[in-house]
């Protein structure tokens, strides 16, 4: 009993995890990267401002890093443990239950990645943080297409994680009030899709 009332938390503090900080932060990174689509040194300007921000070691600890792991190794953990319940959901819920799983795994490898080629080549190797550190990350198709289909398994990922979390807080009890934010969740993904998507091939 102990431990299920010790794994219950550990869940709900990983679907609060997804929402904030790391949901939050996602969408503040894209329309940061978003202001790419007005040119080259409006994202300079708005890259300049994320890195210089006050206790900035500290924010991307504990408000980033730290959740992140947390929320992706600890989802890794529920994707072994999950199988899909055909029998009792339809089959839209069923696929998106599977597609949660599958794009956390695809997201959690992605921003590893994409951390490697900003973050650490940024501290580490003395690469400035600028429009042309994306630009030579993206210069080929191969890395261009897996970027894209790693913002679209983090946007979806995120997305549904919210519809989920309404559902796991008890905010959204009732089968019209899931149905609402279903639809409303949807909007939110073409939206930060398009975002998501616009600014990365502004640096193509």
């Amino acid at each position: 009993m102990e431990r299920g009332k010790h794994q219950h938390f550990y869940r709900k503090l990983h679907s609060l995890s997804g929402i904030i900080p790391v949901g939050v932060f996602m969408t503040v990174h894209l329309f940061v990267n978003y202001s790419a689509t007005w040119g080259m040194d409006s994202y300079n300007k708005a890259a300049n401002f994320m890195v210089n921000l006050p206790f900035k070691y500290f924010l991307e600890l504990f408000v980033i890093f730290v959740p992140l792991l947390f929320h992706g190794i600890y989802g890794i953990f529920i994707a072994r443990q999950a199988k899909n319940n055909i029998g009792s959901y339809t089959y839209l819920r069923n696929l998106k239950f599977f597609l949660q799983r599958i794009t956390g795994l695809i997201a959690f490898v992605f921003i590893i990645w994409h951390v490697w080629e900003t973050k650490v080549q940024v501290e580490f190797n003395g690469v400035e943080a600028n429009y042309h550190l994306m630009a030579n990350i993206v210069d080929n198709n191969l890395s261009l297409i897996l970027y894209i289909i790693g913002i679209l398994s983090c946007v979806y990922h995120f997305v549904n994680g919210i519809w989920t979390f309404l559902i796991t807080w008890g905010i959204t009890i009732s089968p019209q009030s899931q149905k609402i934010t279903q639809y409303i969740s949807f909007g939110l993904f073409i939206a930060l899709a398009f975002i998501g998507i616009r600014a990365i091939l502004a640096f193509a």
